[in-house]
């Protein structure tokens, strides 16, 4: 069975192919970054239009020599995410799905990510731990079951990635601010500041950033000379402390739920000081981290088709839209 999946979520345009047998066979994704850099963040209107001018395009490079003919049924994200965006994604598929009249089946998309790594690590079962770390959304997961996740802990303020791009137009680098300061980090001392972890120490697996981002401020406005030296050490201080911080609510996951197998998902698990600090973890409590490729950490299509390759579809009507720009992990249908 062959799935055409679509992820129009927020400023990447993306379509790829699931084989049930084979995989992913074909893929696209077209990146509005350098649109959305000139304005320090993505701006929801100009992500709508960049959406309807590529997606065509984008559509024919996934399909490569595959024919739509062979297209089984459609997979879409339908939330969570801009609502105009996603409205582009949906409109899309529910023409191709009237036109060749296979099933269409709204995803969400924080279940794409979630289950990302499980098309090239075959050897994970549910349940396990996933932390999805992305520019909207923190949070750790406990998935218990295909459709069945139950959230223990998440961000009460900025997400992860919403953070490192705030401080990263603090220290006056490009959008996205993530992969700059993780760039810059390297030359820089994670001790050189000693800003806070808030609620590391917390009951609850709960986390909070705007005071670490707050305490960034303070610190870079106290800086008489912002160079290169100074933007490095602020960079890596406060990866370290991000770092820090998932690290321990990671552990006290593990301590309470005796899970042995986790997913870090999301874009921010493209990080390599993340990773490497995860990977001490593993070889400490003797448990199993998984990553999603590199290229799949981000929005794409390719977890949208597969996630859609593992659902049987329901009888969903593609002229009603069941787009939502707010939708939650636990108001999955089941």
């Amino acid at each position: 069975m062959k799935t055409l999946g679509i992820e129009t979520s927020c400023d990447e345009t993306a379509i790829a192919i699931y084989d049930s047998d084979k995989g992913i066979v074909g893929e696209s994704v077209y990146s509005q970054m350098k649109m959305h850099a000139e304005y320090g963040g993505v701006v929801p209107e100009l992500a709508s239009r960049d959406h309807c001018l590529k997606i065509i395009d984008v559509l024919k490079e996934a399909m490569g020599k595959h024919s739509l003919s062979s297209i089984d049924q459609i997979a879409y994200t339908s939330g969570p995410g801009l609502l105009g965006a996603l409205l582009i994604g949906e409109s899309f598929a529910q023409g191709l799905s009237c036109a060749l009249e296979v099933p269409l089946i709204p995803i969400n998309h924080l279940e794409g990510h979630l289950m990302s790594p499980m098309m090239e690590f075959p050897e994970i079962s549910m349940p396990f731990i996933c932390l999805l770390v992305s520019g909207g959304h923190s949070m750790i997961v406990d998935v218990k079951s295909k459709g069945e996740y139950e959230i223990l802990g998440q961000s009460l303020d900025d997400a992860v990635g919403e953070a490192f791009d705030k401080v990263g137009k603090l220290l006056g680098l490009p959008y996205p601010g993530g992969p700059h300061i993780e760039k810059i980090a390297l030359q820089g001392n994670p001790e050189a500041y000693d800003f806070p972890r808030p609620m590391i120490y917390s009951d609850n697996l709960d986390m909070s950033l705007s005071g670490l981002k707050t305490a960034v401020l303070y610190t870079v406005q106290k800086i008489e000379d912002l160079n290169d030296v100074a933007k490095a050490d602020v960079a890596a201080s406060f990866q370290k402390a991000v770092t820090d911080v998932l690290i321990a609510k990671t552990k006290k996951t593990i301590e309470l739920t005796k899970r042995t197998d986790v997913i870090i998902a999301g874009g921010v698990a493209a990080n390599k000081y993340i990773r490497s600090k995860f990977k001490q973890l593993e070889d400490k409590m003797q448990i199993k981290v998984y990553y999603p490729d590199l290229k799949y950490c981000g929005d794409n299509a390719a977890m949208i088709a597969f996630v859609g390759s593992m659902m049987k579809p329901g009888q969903y009507d593609n002229k009603i839209s069941k787009v939502r720009a707010r939708w939650p992990l636990n108001e999955l249908e089941k």
